[in-house]
C-alpha cells in the first residue's frame, strides 16, 4: 500500500512516497490524487474553456500549440542548467530556500515525490510567462489561452515521465528505458548534463549529451550541485533550512542496477 512508502515529516504537505519503495500502480494512484498536478488539471481545462469562448480560428490555435511543444524543451534546458544548477541563488539569502526547495531537494533525495513536483507558487508563474506571451502574439486572447493550456498540459506529461525515471520499475518501451537510463546518470554519474526530461535534442545541441558511464568521470557533487560543507560554511541559509550539513551521497539515493 502507499502507506507504507516513507513520511517525511519535514515536509509540509505529510503526504511523502518515496518512488524507489513504489511499484507503478501506486505511482499512477499518488499522481492522479496529487494536489499539484490536480491544479494543473483544472487550469488546463480552465484555459481550453477560455479558448472556446475566444476561439481565434484553428490555423492560428494550432500555431500557438505548435509553438509551445517547440518552445518548451529549450526553456526547461536553459532554466534547468543556468537557473535550477547554477550557484547563485543559494549564494543569496532570500533565494537560497527557493533554491532548496525546487532543485537541491530533489538532488539530496532524487526518490522523494513531495520534492520531485515544483511548487506551484513557481511553476505556474513561470509556465504563464513562458506561454502566455507567445499564444497572444499569434491569437490574441484564445491563442494565449491555448498556449498556456497546452504548457499545462505538457508540464503534466514531463512531470508524470519525470516519476517513471526514479520509479522502481523497468519500463517495457525501450525508449523509456532510454529516456529513464539517460535520467539517471543526470542524478547519479554526472549533473552537469542530460538535462532533458523526455527529449535531450536540446542537449545534443548544446553538447550536454553523454549516454554512459565511460564518457566522462563521476561528478563529486552530483547529489549536492556544488553546495557542499565549504560552500555551506559560507552561505549556510540552505543549510539552516535543511538541519544538516549537505550530504554527498543521502539515504535512498542509490542506483538501482534494473534501470540501465
Amino acid at each position: 500500500m502507499i502507506g507504507s512508502t516513507l513520511r517525511n515529516t519535514n515536509l509540509r504537505t505529510g503526504r511523502s512516497f518515496d518512488l524507489g519503495k513504489m511499484n507503478l500502480r501506486q505511482l499512477w494512484i499518488a499522481y492522479l490524487t496529487y494536489p499539484t498536478i490536480l491544479l494543473y488539471i483544472v487550469l488546463a481545462v480552465c484555459s481550453f474553456a477560455v479558448l472556446g469562448r475566444n476561439f481565434p480560428g484553428i490555423q492560428p490555435t494550432a500555431i500557438a500549440v505548435g509553438a509551445v511543444i517547440l518552445v518548451y524543451p529549450v526553456t526547461w534546458y536553459l532554466l534547468h542548467r543556468y537557473i535550477l544548477h547554477g550557484r547563485f541563488l543559494y549564494r543569496i539569502k532570500l533565494t537560497a530556500g527557493l533554491w532548496k526547495r525546487i532543485h537541491f531537494d530533489h538532488h539530496q533525495d532524487p526518490h522523494l515525490l513531495d520534492v520531485l513536483f515544483g511548487s506551484p507558487l513557481n511553476t505556474i508563474p513561470t509556465i504563464a510567462i513562458i506561454t502566455l506571451p507567445i499564444g497572444y502574439l499569434i491569437g490574441h486572447v484564445g491563442g494565449a489561452a491555448a498556449a498556456l493550456g497546452t504548457g499545462l498540459v505538457i508540464t503534466c506529461i514531463y512531470e508524470f515521465f519525470h516519476c517513471i525515471q526514479h520509479l522502481n520499475y523497468k519500463p517495457r518501451a525501450r525508449w523509456i528505458q532510454k529516456m529513464k537510463q539517460l535520467h539517471v546518470l543526470h542524478h547519479f554519474h554526472d549533473e552537469d548534463g542530460n538535462f532533458g526530461i523526455t527529449s535531450y535534442v536540446v542537449d545534443r545541441v548544446f553538447g550536454s549529451y553523454y549516454s554512459d558511464t565511460r564518457a566522462r568521470p563521476r561528478s563529486p557533487s552530483v547529489f549536492n550541485l556544488g553546495y557542499d560543507t565549504a560552500e555551506a560554511a559560507r552561505y549556510p541559509w540552505v543549510m539552516d533550512r535543511t538541519g544538516a550539513p549537505p550530504r554527498d551521497r543521502p539515504d535512498g539515493a542509490v542506483p538501482r542496477r534494473n534501470v540501465t
